[in-house]
Order: structure tokens, then sequence, then C-alpha cells
């Protein structure tokens, strides 16, 4: 009977412990909805690069510039100035609902404690501390998401095998990669202790998902933090695209997807870069991202002492501003309508009973909406609750054809930037998008 008991007593804790796990492993959709509804990220790259402003680890890769040379960087990254509790401020402050930062780069360097070696910002700097467990903890202050930038290859690691883009360690070598596989997963593992919502991995170009052990890596992921979602560069094995800089054209095939794109042309801090995007600029991109249900990842690049430039720090805040204005219309929203019936980008509500027009000119006269087969039974000016006037020319009453809706924009109402305009239609969007037809009978 004892033995009886203790059998039963095993299998009900195996099944609690089952269910438990079930439990926290969460459906993809459930995983990606805060992501979906977040439109805005800011990334951050930071290492001992922006000591000189140079390319972030191509420089020596490419030989810009000795290996030597670049690691000479580490006696000037003070980190003296960090204030990361303002960063986290002035992120949420630009309407970025999640940030992502770089933990360590394609140098190796790494900007955390790890005890995988000794080459971090803590062993190898004058900053002598971790610059990411107070970046976590006031990231989760401000109510954002915590997102881990990793690169899964490591130029300056003894046992990786690529080295300069001419210059290889070796080829094959089992034992070698074995221990810079174990090397990888015990960064990994220490990451995994800042749960963090987002991995946003890069370099996985070099190898192939079995050698990286890409599966074995998410399976690490998620047995920590079940909730957490994984970039596309996982050699398969993310959750979501990342096309670089070039705005997509088309709305990409990907049902979650971020564009990751520079205020300037560089991700790291380059005093020499001054092309810098004007904030009209960085807005448009924005809602075109948005327009295609995607989301946009912009980044900033701060100085070796922590501050963040004065340029990126007036664009987060004059995002901000139009975020504010305009949040109605930017979080929760997905992909507008097909282009071709209104001349601009558009989105629409969770239940798409409310279309968003972004006007990103300023018109000549009433703006058009063609096949829109809804009654619009309210339209106004987002920001500021103006009520504008709709007018339908050239319905005919027998005819499936809709008329052509005209929206009357008055310019004291347009925002500085991008307006914003909302119709509530008198039901789930309804949209005629054939090729007309031809009159038999009237």
């Amino acid at each position: 009977m004892k033995k009886r008991y203790i059998a039963l007593a095993l299998l009900m804790s195996l099944i609690s412990f089952q269910t438990r796990a079930q439990e926290s492993v969460q459906s993809k959709e459930e995983r990606m909805a805060w992501f979906k509804d977040a439109k805005l990220g800011i990334f951050i790259h930071w290492g001992i690069y922006a000591v000189n402003g140079i390319d972030e680890s191509w420089s020596f890769h490419n030989g810009y510039i000795s290996y030597e040379d670049y690691m000479k960087q580490l006696n000037g990254f003070t980190a003296k100035k960090y204030d990361p509790e303002y960063w986290a401020k002035l992120i949420k402050k630009s309407g970025a609902k999640y940030t992502v930062i770089t933990t360590k780069h394609h140098d190796g360097v790494a900007l955390w404690n790890t005890k995988q070696g000794d080459l971090n910002v803590v062993d190898k700097t004058p900053a002598k501390r971790d610059l990411i467990t107070p970046f976590a903890k006031a990231v989760r202050e401000e109510g954002l998401k915590l997102g881990l930038y990793y690169s899964l290859l490591d130029w300056s690691y003894p046992d990786y095998p690529n080295f300069l883009r001419n210059q290889k360690r070796y080829e094959e070598d089992e034992k070698r990669w074995d221990k810079f596989n174990k090397f990888n997963f015990g960064q990994l593992k220490e990451l995994t202790a800042y749960n963090p919502d987002l991995y946003w991995f890069d370099g996985d170009w070099e190898q192939k998902a079995e050698k990286w052990k890409a599966k074995e890596i998410r399976e690490l992921l998620f047995k920590e933090t079940p909730t957490t979602i994984i970039n596309s560069r996982l050699q398969g094995y993310g959750d979501y695209a990342t096309p670089e800089q070039g705005v997509p054209v088309n709305k990409p095939k990907d049902k979650y997807w971020e564009l990751c794109m520079t205020m300037n042309n560089s991700w790291g801090y380059q005093p020499n870069d001054t092309k810098y995007k004007s904030l009209n600029q960085v807005i448009r991109i924005f809602v075109d991202c948005i327009s295609m249900g995607g989301n946009l990842l912009l980044d900033i690049g701060p100085k070796a002492d922590g501050t963040i430039p004065e340029e990126q720090v007036d664009i987060l805040k004059g995002l901000g501003k139009w975020t504010n204005k305009h949040a109605a219309a930017i979080y929760g929203t997905r992909a507008g309508i097909p282009f071709g019936h209104f001349n601009g980008y558009t989105a629409l509500s969770k239940d798409k009973t409310i279309l968003y027009l972004y006007v990103d000119n300023k018109p000549n006269g009433p703006l058009l909406i063609k096949g829109l087969k809804n009654k619009v039974n309210r339209a106004w000016v987002v920001g500021n609750g103006t009520k504008l006037k709709t007018d339908v020319v050239g319905k005919l009453y027998w005819s499936k054809v809709p008329g052509l809706l005209y929206i009357d924009l008055p310019e004291h109402v347009q925002d500085e930037n991008v307006t914003v305009i909302a119709l509530q239609l008198d039901g789930e969007v309804d949209l005629y998008s054939e090729a007309g037809q031809v009159i038999e009978s009237n």
C-alpha cells in the first residue's frame, strides 16, 4: 500500500509539473502581442568603438585599422557620465515601448560582468562596472520592454574560427569549436538572468544553424524566460523579421517585423557623421512602417563617456512630442488599406472600424479616398479632436461602385510634420477594389 501511495504521489507530482510547464509556455501570438502593438523601439549601439568614433567591430575586421589599435580604445571607454535612469526616461519620452541595447558586439567586448572571460568593461576599461544591470533596472522602472542585442560571432575569442575578412584562425577544429560553443552558451546563460522580453541576435551569417546550435540556444532562452521573443537572426529559429536601414517598399511577408534604422548613417557614435535625418523624415519613415503593420527600431549611439549626442536627444524629444499627440493612431494599430485607395499612408484600429490617414504634405484641396463602401459616421483630426467635413461625390443609387469620399482639411489644424485624420466607419472597413462597371441599364 505504501509503495502504491508513493507511486501515485510521484505520478500526481509529474502531472502537476507538466501542467505548470504547459501553462508557462505561451503561443507565438501571445508572446508577440506586445510587440505587434508597440510600434516604436529604440536601439542602442554602445561600446569601445565610440572612443575613436569608428565603425563598430568592422573597422578592424575589414582592415581599416589594426586589431591592436582598435582594442586600445578599451583604455578610453570611461562611461563616467553614464546615467541609465536618464536614458530610460528619454526613451520613454520618445514614445518608444521597448529598447534594445548591445550587450556585446562582434568585437567581443561585453558590457556586463561576464564570468566567461575578462574581455569586458569591468575588467578591461576605466568604466570598471557592469553597464547592463543598471540599465535593465531603469528600463523596468519606466515600464518599458527590455531587449538584449548579442553577437553570436566573436572575432576576439581565440577559439572562434573567423578573425579578419582575409584571415581565419582555423578551418575545421572540433575541439576549438566546442570550446567556443561552451563560451557562447555560458554568456547566453548569464544574460538569461535579466529575463529580457526580447533577444536581438546578430552575426548568424558566418555559421549554419547546426553549428551555432541554434535550436539549443532557443531552448535555453525559453527554458529561462518562456515569454521572451527572438529576432530572425538565429538561422531560422527566430520569431520576427528585422530588415535593416532600407524602408520596405511593399509590405513584408512576415506577420511580425521591425525596421532597424540609424538616425544618421552610423550605428555607433561617429562625430564626423553629421548627416542626420530630419525629425520630419524620421516621422514619415515611422508612419510608413505603421502603415504596413510593422515597427520602427530607431538607433542611437552614445559617446564613450555615456552621454547621448545632442542631435539624437533632439530627435527623440521631437518624436515624443508627435507620438504623444497621435498615440491613438499609433499603438495597437494594424496595417492600413491597400495603396490606391488613398494617396498616402493609412492604418486601421484593431477592430478595423477606424481608418487613420497620415497626411505628410500640404494638400491643395480636399483629401480623396476611393472605393470605401462604408459610411463615415465621424471624421476628426487626431490630437485636437477637430471635426472635419466629408462629402461623397459620384455615388449613383443603382451602382455598387462607391462614390469618391472627399475630406476637407483646413490648414490651421494641420500638424507641422504629419497630420493624422481618423474616420469612424459604420462597421469593419469594406473596400471596393474592382475595375468598375459598364452601364447596361439605368
